[in-house]
């Protein structure tokens, strides 16, 4: 069972350099948020750091105040049963449709019953229609 929404993720796009993770995870811990999904990649000398969290005007804040850019970027959250296969029936799914994902990162643990998905799409409203049938 597929439980798919919009949703908003925080992206911070930084100079890449050690301990950066590091400096932004403590700036969202201080403020007490879960960060529900996370995904970090770096190209070149920059690194792109995205958060789906509890709350993201709260994030924003604390980022912009440690002088940060961060932004906030629609997503489509996507709530699977975490069991092999989902990754696969949810692309499958998209890609029926013609939806081209963009950038895609997930959360599972093994004892969690539930993983979440966070993906940018070429048609993310079409995407959540499709994967809530």
């Amino acid at each position: 069972m597929l439980k798919a929404r919009l949703g908003k993720e925080i992206v911070v796009r930084v100079t890449n350099e050690i301990g950066v993770i590091n400096q932004i995870s403590k700036v969202i811990a201080e403020k007490g948020i879960n960060a529900l999904a996370v995904n970090g990649e770096v190209e070149g000398r920059t690194a792109t750091m995205r958060f789906v969290t509890e709350d993201n005007l709260r994030i924003g804040d604390a980022l912009r105040a440690k002088h940060y850019a961060p932004r906030e970027s629609e997503c489509v959250i996507v709530e699977v049963l975490n069991k092999p296969g989902m990754l696969r029936s949810v692309t499958e799914k998209l890609a029926a449709e013609s939806i081209d994902i963009h950038h895609l990162y997930a959360t599972a643990a093994e004892d969690e019953k539930h993983s979440l998905l966070a993906f940018d799409s070429s048609n993310n409203d079409h995407a959540v229609v499709v994967l809530n049938r």
